[in-house]
């Protein structure tokens, strides 16, 4: 990995790159290693809502979500509590478990903690 401090749009062209946020309708269904991803951040996702989305499409970029709702389904908790907007390490987690077990299930499991009130479909009744 590398790090720096220019913007990802300075530095690829913009059809290679594809903007992560959990308001986008586009589901992720696999990495394009050509492609380059890029995973937003936000303290206080209630406030924000739709703020990586609108960032996208105002910079005129791809967007793709993962695909939690595809693989996941909402556990019942006391605070009737879902949501799918992770931390940038959640999101990681899940690419990078992905990558390298071509497995969203595993993925999943690997990065959606259940105090997110999604679980997978063989752990719902547990």
């Amino acid at each position: 990995m590398d790090t720096t401090p220019e913007s990802y749009l300075d530095l690829f062209p913009l059809e290679a790159i594809v903007y992560l946020t959990p308001d986008s309708e586009n589901v992720l269904e696999d990495i394009d290693p050509s492609k380059v991803y890029v995973l937003g951040g936000l303290v206080d996702e209630s406030i924000h809502k739709q703020l990586t989305l609108r960032r996208a499409r105002e910079q005129r970029l791809r967007t793709a979500r993962l695909p939690i709702r595809e693989y996941m389904v909402r556990a019942p908790n006391a605070r009737n509590y879902h949501c799918d907007t992770l931390a940038i390490n959640q999101v990681f987690d899940v690419l990078s478990t992905y990558y390298e077990t071509r497995s969203w299930p595993a993925a999943l499991r690997a990065g959606v903690s259940s105090g997110k009130g999604y679980v997978l479909p063989d752990t719902a009744d547990q």
